[in-house]
Order: structure tokens, then sequence, then C-alpha cells
């Protein structure tokens, strides 16, 4: 597990390492840094360095400093180097006389440097740094511009320029990176725009005993594969969690196939279905215990409720009565608008063991959803009294008690019909396996995107739509690898 730290407490973390190092060394480390990914991206892209050709696209001070000095380190190992300068009087003054001394090339006007940056091998964009807001003033925009439509990858120093550092919420124009080199500490950004930033490099710069503890965290598969339960040679099926689950109706049955056969291969020990679509899930699934009511399903360490469920008056009573059972739930699509309609419902789930995984559709129907979506998810899990899993590219799993992870999701091919109950399904069997509600969906959220990307090497090629059963049929290896 990694942290990440808001650009306001990094760079307050800086403070006193800057006031205790010689002027100008925390900038240097930070683009030799730069310099290092950049020869290896033009190694492993072109297959050789020496005469390669590098543009900086320089903005005003810190970062545009960084991306001089680091132009600096490559013309000392025989990168051509040219920097376009977007505030050419309040160009980073040593940076700049560094670059010149090593023979680098300086343009001043946007017109030549689209010119250079067309005929480049990489950019390093340094225009802006994290603490700037907004999308890129029109001569930056033109000179990204002109690297996207001629391939040209750009190598982002610190945070792609014009996409919010805070939020990752891209402005009008802004930088598509192909990877990012940042300093001291990930930013929220690196998590909530993975695919804008590209792979991100962090260079140490010494700043980590400074940090505060970090307010959001990120996963990585030994601590999913730590968690996930394993039978001992003492367990049966009712000691490794028995899941139950109430979705499905006559219009979407789908939805409790997919929920109920992903409870089951995420190792529950057992499933047992509730409704209407019984018939259909026997049908697919001949191990799941299936019944017509939440009633006569027997006792179960966990309940999954709400995909395809409706939301009439019997659906609400669906909820009440999971609710009601005493056990942890898993409260998911008509379950969540139910929450968002009934007073009542919402006081009954109330500081109970309950996570409910809302779509941004679903969310604004019991919180406000703004731009920073790890403030608003963080809000709703403490006003609600339940942990909040916001799905989206990337998924914030926040708890009442302030606790924030984001999986930053390596791809969009979740984003289809019916993948959300399969996640519903994983999650419920964690419950019922005894993890607490805020790891049961961060370890959820990270297998349901390995499976899509194992998924998606099974349907049409890169970059093709993956249906939610080619995510469920690759849950079992995702599991595996994790466990590795």
């Amino acid at each position: 597990m990694y942290g990440v730290w808001t650009p306001d407490q990094v760079r307050a973390a800086e403070e006193p390492v800057l006031a205790r190092t010689p002027e100008g060394a925390l900038m240097r480390r930070a683009a030799r840094g730069v310099a290092q990914v950049a020869l290896a991206e033009l190694e492993r892209r072109t297959g050789g360095v020496s005469g390669r050709r590098v543009v900086v696209l320089a903005g005003a001070g810190n970062n545009g400093g960084d991306g001089l000095w680091a132009g600096y380190e490559l013309r000392r190992r025989g990168v051509a180097v040219t920097a376009v300068l977007l505030s050419p009087d309040r160009a980073h003054p040593e940076g700049l006389a560094a670059l010149r001394k090593q023979k680098g090339r300086v343009l001043t006007r946007v017109e030549s440097g689209v010119i250079a940056v067309e005929r480049a091998d990489l950019v390093l964009d340094a225009i802006v740094g994290t603490g700037a807001r907004g999308g890129l003033r029109p001569e930056a925009a033109t000179l990204a511009d002109a690297a996207a439509v001629a391939g040209i990858p750009i190598l982002a120093v610190d945070t792609p320029s014009g996409v919010d550092p805070l939020t990752g919420v891209p402005g009008e124009d802004a930088v598509q990176a192909a990877a990012t080199v940042t300093f001291g500490a990930r930013k929220p950004v690196h998590v909530l725009a993975a695919p804008r930033c590209g792979p991100v490099t962090l260079i140490d710069i010494g700043i980590g005993p400074e940090l505060p503890p970090a307010p959001v965290d990120v996963l990585e598969a030994a601590d999913v594969g730590a968690r996930w339960p394993v039978p001992g040679p003492g367990d049966d099926k009712y000691s490794q969690g028995v899941v139950g689950v109430a979705a499905g109706s006559a219009t979407y049955p789908g939805a409790a196939v997919l929920a109920s056969g992903a409870a089951a291969l995420a190792t529950s020990g057992m499933v047992r279905y509730a409704g209407s679509a019984a018939d259909e899930v026997r049908a697919a699934w001949p191990e799941i215990v299936a019944t017509d009511t939440v009633g006569e399903a027997g006792r179960v360490q966990a309940w999954v409720v709400g995909p395809g469920l409706g939301t009439d008056d019997a659906g609400a009573r669906t909820l009440a009565d999971v609710l009601d059972a005493g056990v942890p739930v898993l409260a998911d699509a008509d379950a969540v608008t139910l929450l968002g309609q009934h007073a009542e419902l919402r006081d009954r789930a109330r500081g109970a063991p309950v996570l409910i995984t809302p779509h941004a559709g679903e969310f604004a129907r019991v919180a406000e959803l703004t731009d920073d979506r790890v403030e608003s998810a963080r809000r709703a899990a403490a006003d609600l009294g339940v942990t909040v899993l916001l799905k989206g590219n990337a998924t914030i799993v926040a708890a009442p008690d302030g606790r924030v992870l984001v999986h930053p999701a390596s791809s969009a091919w979740l984003a289809t019909a019916g993948s959300g109950d399969v996640l519903s399904g994983v999650a419920g069997a964690l419950l019922a396996a005894g993890l607490d509600p805020w790891w049961a969906g961060g370890c959820a959220a990270f297998v349901h995107a390995r499976a899509a990307d194992i998924g998606a090497g099974a349907a049409d090629g890169p970059g093709s739509p993956v249906p939610a059963s080619y995510v469920q049929q690759a849950l079992p290896r995702a599991i595996r690898e994790v466990r590795q």
C-alpha cells in the first residue's frame, strides 16, 4: 500500500528540507530524475539516446526550472535539446543559463516551437506545476496539440499540465502524457487521472519523514493477497463465509446470475440466492441454493442486495429485511436508490457494517457529488454512517471514520452493463469472510479491475468492450494472481 498526499501537504513537507539543503540542490535532484526517465523512454522507444531530439516546454517558475535543468542533464548525455519558453521573461534563470551553457537551443516563438515539437522524439511537459488550476493557455495548448497530432510522446514533469492536481479533472485543454515523473510523493492526480498520466515514476527528494499520515491510500497486489480468504484444513462451507444475494427480477434476471456467480467464484463457502430469478440462478449455478424470499434463505454471514431488484414497495421491503438481519450488507444499484428515497432505510443502515457501491448517478441520489470525488465520497460516508465505494475509472472507497482508498483502473473496460453486479458479488463474499467493509470494498475493486484486464484479453482484441460475464469468468485467475 502506498500513500497519496495533496499538493499543499507536499509543499509543506518540502519547506524544512529546502531550509537545510543548499539552494537549488532539490531542483537539481528532481531534474536528474526526470532526465533518467527521459533517457529510458528514448532508449525504449527509439533504441538509442545520442542525437535524439527532446523539446522542453518550459513555463514560468520551478516547474519550468525542473524542465530546463533536465534539459541540461540530457545535453550532457548527447541529446539534442530545444527549450520553448512560454514565459520568456519569467523563465527560471539558473536552469536557462545551464541549458544555454550546454549549447541547448532556446525558442520563444510558438510557431518555431511547433516545428521543433513535430520533429522531436520526446517532449517534456514542464509548463505548470501542482499550484496551477484550469486548462492550458492558448500558446501551451497549441504546442501540446502539435505533439498529439504528430504522435510525439510527452513526459510530464510532476503532473500533466492542464489537469487539476487535486481532483484529476482535465481542463478544456490539457496534456495527455505517455508517462509522468513526480517528486517526493504521489499526488491525487496520479491516481484519479491515471490514464492521463501514464506510468508514474516517483523520485525521492528526501521529504518522506516530513509528510503527515497519507489522507488517501492505494492498495497493491500484496495487500489484497494477504487479506483474501483462503480455506484451511479445518474449514468447511460454513466457516468460509455464506453469502446471501437478494437481486434480480423478471426484467433483470441477469443481475442475479452475475452477482451470485461472482460471489461463488470469489471463494465463498456457500451462496444462498433469494429472489424471483431463482430458476435462472439455479440453471447457471447449480451449486447455489436458490429460494424465493429472504426469509426462506437461511442463515448467512453477509447480504448482497440491490442489483436488478427494483425500487417498488417489494424492493424496499427486501432491503429492510436485509438491513434487519444483523449481518454486513453490500447495497448496490436499486438498493442505493431506495436508500436515497427512504429516510427510514438510511436510518437502519447508519452505523451498521454497510458498504454501498454507487456509480455517479446513483451517488447523486444519496449525496452531493462534486469534481472532488475523494472529498465527496469521504463526506458522504461520514454523513450516511456507511462505507461508500464510488465507482468510476478511479474507484474510491471511503469509510465513515475518514479512511480513503483509491484504485486507479488501468482501462475503461469495466464500463459495461453488469460489471457492477460482478463487483457486488465479490465484495459480498469478502464481507461474509469477515473483512471490514473498507477492506472488502478495496480488495474487491482491485480484483475486479484485474479480472477486467484479463477478460479484455479474451474479447476481440485490445480496447474491445468486455462483457460482464467475461469479467466474472476471469475472477479465479485474478484471485490467483494476487495470492501469488
